[in-house]
């Protein structure tokens, strides 16, 4: 069934004399590889578009069930112009033959031609609706959101909020901390809006803890958790942190010296690295190793969370 991912995704263990020189042992939590029987229809996309949407559908398949079953005539959410989130519901509706509209922030991009992640999203029949900044900074007041929603011509849709984060998501990604249980000392994930650390610390088992590296600037997110983990589990939810500082400029920033790095790991391991969220995890975990952060003889596993 297309709504369901294919868990557990791969563990990895790599040697890396970065890690390994201060007695940390490394492992990759393939979640990029998590849906990879989706039967992509090659002959009207071309292999170039192959695109497996990863851990965001462990998100994205408890509210798609919601709307199928709720018989929403369609699915609305929201991202800025590089967003996996609005590529995955993208080829999401594709597949299920449901409607999907991404309310996009910035609405100096309707006169310029598509980058190749919002070309993504029309090719699978996204229709993108573009609005101002400081439109998109008021989507959640209700009636800001209402009026967003009716311009859109979305005002019937299911709702996915920005990112895929809300109660029904956590859940989808508790289920990520308990393929990860007794598996290593620290899991890792790149951080947007907080979604899968707040699930993932909550299906850790006893002993282990969540370490979330925030890709935007701003550190707003703690509070964002802890709401989320309210909103799903009543209150507070597994042992969880946060490490500030590895956003690079900025969501969608990828300065020279990250870029060298995500090329070396390539080259070094063998695997594509994604560069908005995956890279900064990897350099993230590299330099609080390198500080002594983690002390010798811990495991720390790192999720991908998607391809490029």
């Amino acid at each position: 069934m297309l709504l369901e991912p294919r868990p557990p995704s791969p563990l990895q263990e790599i040697s890396d004399d970065r890690f390994e020189r201060h007695g940390v042992r490394l492992l990759l939590k393939r979640d990029d590889l998590i849906h990879t029987t989706i039967p992509w229809d090659t002959d009207v996309l071309g292999p170039v578009d192959l695109y497996p949407p990863g851990n965001k559908w462990r998100k994205l398949a408890p509210n798609l069930r919601a709307a199928v079953e709720g018989g929403f005539p369609g699915v609305v959410t929201f991202g800025g112009a590089y967003s996996n989130h609005l590529r995955a519901t993208a080829a999401a509706g594709r597949l299920l033959g449901m409607p999907t509209v991404g309310i996009v922030r910035g609405d100096e991009l309707a006169d310029r031609p598509l980058n190749d992640s919002l070309a993504r999203c029309a090719a699978d029949g996204m229709r993108l609706c573009f609005v101002t900044r400081s439109e998109y900074r008021r989507k959640a007041e209700p009636r800001e959101r209402a009026r967003l929603l009716a311009a859109a011509g979305a005002g019937a849709s299911y709702v996915v909020p920005e990112g895929g984060s809300n109660a029904l998501a956590l859940e989808g990604c508790a289920g990520l901390g308990r393929e990860l249980r007794g598996v290593s000392d620290v899991v890792a994930v790149a951080c947007g809006t907080g979604g899968t650390l707040a699930g993932l610390a909550a299906g850790l088992g006893p002993g282990q803890r969540a370490l979330g590296v925030p890709v935007l600037a701003g550190e707003f997110l703690g509070a964002e958790i802890r709401s989320l983990q309210e909103a799903a589990f009543g209150g507070p939810a597994g042992a969880w942190s946060l490490a500030e500082g590895f956003h690079h400029g900025g969501y969608a920033r990828v300065p020279a010296r990250l870029e060298a790095f995500a090329a070396d790991f390539e080259e070094r391991h063998g695997f594509a690295v994604e560069r908005i969220y995956v890279a900064k995890l990897l350099w993230a975990l590299a330099a609080l190793t390198e500080s002594g952060a983690f002390p010798a003889g811990t495991s720390v596993t790192a999720v991908v969370t998607g391809r490029p």
